[in-house]
């Protein structure tokens, strides 16, 4: 297996049954390298953030094969999937999922404690140096209610990278933010994918956006039509 691929997904195909079948996904293959920043294009309705729920783990119900590492993804258990998902894969989604009752250094270290691998001590100290990369340090001791937009998505991006996952992958994470806003997410991922060589894979609307990643992915009607 070549060890550059960080993920591989080969001849998914999707449908939904409500109450008829509708094909969602057709005949899906696709392949993501280390340090590659890819987005992921297309209409409203053409499959993309299903798409990525599948290339999550988060839905199992397909035809075809994805491997994360090269590891087969098929056959596991929701347990196993669930390991793999906080091992390996950060999530960013639109909505920051922040929890307010917390501050964004205990928000960030969520994943980390989940994860179980560290300490408490050092988890602190990942997430203090997520935040340090992301340059929002400062904001360590504040509540997740007294951040901004901009803001929050930043720390749901430092959340996102605690466990050093082998991909981050982020679904329109610059759909609720400003164009000032969605500059600064943007740089903030070129930056992480050129100088720390980490992997992203980004469903979004925005074309701009997509036009200044490494690649773009291109679909339409459950299809890519370029990649």
């Amino acid at each position: 297996m070549d060890e550059s691929i960080v993920l591989q997904a080969e001849h998914i195909n999707k449908s939904f049954h409500d109450p008829v079948t509708i094909p969602v996904l057709k005949d899906v293959s696709l392949i993501i390298k280390k340090g590659e920043f890819v987005s992921v294009t297309g209409k409203s309705g053409c499959g993309k953030s299903t798409l990525l729920y599948i290339l999550s783990t988060m839905d199992t119900d397909y035809e075809g094969d994805l491997y994360i590492g090269g590891q087969a993804m098929r056959g596991r258990t929701e347990k196993q999937l669930a390991r793999v998902r906080n091992e390996s894969i950060g999530f960013v989604f639109q909505f920051h999922y922040l929890l307010n009752e917390f501050t964004v250094l205990e928000n960030v270290m969520l994943p980390g404690l989940k994860l179980g691998i560290h300490s408490e001590v050092e988890v602190k100290d990942l997430a203090m140096d997520r935040l340090n990369t992301l340059g929002i340090q400062s904001l360590a001791a504040k509540k997740a209610d007294q951040l901004s937009g901009g803001e929050k998505q930043r720390v749901a991006i430092a959340r996102a990278l605690i466990n050093s996952p082998s991909i981050v992958m982020c679904d329109e994470p610059t759909g609720n933010l400003d164009k000032k806003n969605s500059l600064v997410v943007f740089d903030i991922f070129k930056k992480l994918a050129e100088e720390n060589k980490q992997t992203l894979l980004v469903v979004t609307h925005d074309q701009e956006f997509a036009k200044n990643t490494h690649r773009t992915i291109e679909m339409e009607d459950g299809r890519i039509i370029k990649q």
